[in-house]
C-alpha cells in the first residue's frame, strides 16, 4: 500500500466501524475455534497492528508485514506480539515455527501470487492448524478505492473456495459478510466506478453515524454463528491442514 495509505490506517482503525466490526466479527468466529490453550497465532501482513491485541486474547502472537513503518506501528500497538518485517510468500520471518491458528485478513487481495501464498502459509501450520482469513468480495464492485488500497482483484465465494482446495486445505466453510451494509456499499461502489470518483480512504465518519455503522455490522456475528451469508461486501473462509 501507498504509505499515506498506512498512516490513515494507524489513525482510524481504532475507531473505524469497518475495522472495529471486522474484529468483532473475527473474535467471535474465533472463540468457536477448539485452539489449545496456549496457542500460536500468527498474522500474516499485519499492517499497523490493529488486530494484535484481540489475537493476543487467544494465544502467543506472532506477525508480519512486508512494511517495516506499518511493523514499527504494529509493535506500538501491541509490545506483547513478535513483529518482523517478512512477505509473503517467499519471506516468511519464523522459518522453524508452526502456528495452530494464521489469520490473513484483508490481505490476500494485495498478493499478485495469492495461490502460492496460500501454500507458503498451510506449511507453517501445525498438523490440524486452520487458516483464517478475509477478502473483498464480487469483482463486478471493482473501483476506485480498491486502486488506491493496491487490489490486484476481488473474489467470488467459489473462487476462493477453490484456491483454497487446491492449495491444500480442507474448506471448512466459506461465507459472506458485511451483508446487511452490502445494498449502500454496493451502490456506493458502482457509482464511484461509473462516475469516475476518486477514492475516499477509510477515514473515519462522524460519531453518531460510525457508531451506528458498528453496531449494524458487528451485528453480523449472531448470523455468522448459525449459518453462512448468502451475498455481501466481503468474504470469510477457515480452512484446515489436511496433515
Amino acid at each position: 500500500m501507498k504509505p499515506e495509505a498506512y498512516l490513515e490506517m494507524a489513525r482510524g482503525e481504532g475507531e473505524h466501524w469497518w475495522f472495529r466490526g471486522r474484529r468483532t466479527i473475527v473474535a467471535s468466529l474465533i472463540e468457536n475455534m477448539d485452539l489449545p490453550a496456549s496457542a500460536q497465532i500468527l498474522e500474516a501482513g499485519c499492517g499497523t497492528g490493529g488486530n494484535l491485541r484481540l489475537l493476543s486474547r487467544f494465544g502467543e502472537v506472532s506477525a508480519f508485514d512486508m512494511s517495516e513503518t506499518a511493523c514499527a506501528f504494529a509493535r506500538e500497538q501491541c509490545p506483547a506480539a513478535t513483529v518482523r518485517q517478512g512477505h509473503c510468500p517467499d519471506d516468511i520471518p519464523y522459518p522453524d515455527a508452526h502456528f495452530d491458528l494464521i489469520c490473513l485478513l484483508d490481505v490476500l487481495e494485495h498478493l499478485e501470487r495469492d495461490d502460492d501464498a496460500l501454500v507458503a502459509l498451510g506449511s507453517k501450520l501445525a498438523g490440524g492448524g486452520r487458516l483464517l482469513l478475509t477478502v473483498p468480495a464480487y469483482p463486478m464492485l471493482w473501483s476506485s478505492h480498491d486502486e488506491f488500497l493496491h487490489h490486484h482483484r476481488r473474489y467470488r465465494a467459489t473462487q476462493l473456495t477453490q484456491l483454497l482446495d487446491h492449495a491444500g486445505f480442507s474448506v471448512e466453510r466459506v461465507s459472506h459478510f458485511n451483508t446487511l451494509l452490502f445494498p449502500v456499499a454496493a451502490l456506493s461502489r458502482l457509482a464511484a466506478r461509473l462516475s469516475n470518483t476518486p477514492a475516499g480512504g477509510t477515514g473515519v465518519p462522524v460519531k453518531m453515524l460510525n457508531a451506528a455503522l458498528y453496531k449494524i455490522f458487528a451485528a453480523e456475528r449472531m448470523l455468522l454463528s448459525r449459518t453462512n451469508l448468502p451475498f455481501g461486501v466481503s468474504l470469510v473462509a477457515i480452512g484446515r491442514t489436511r496433515r
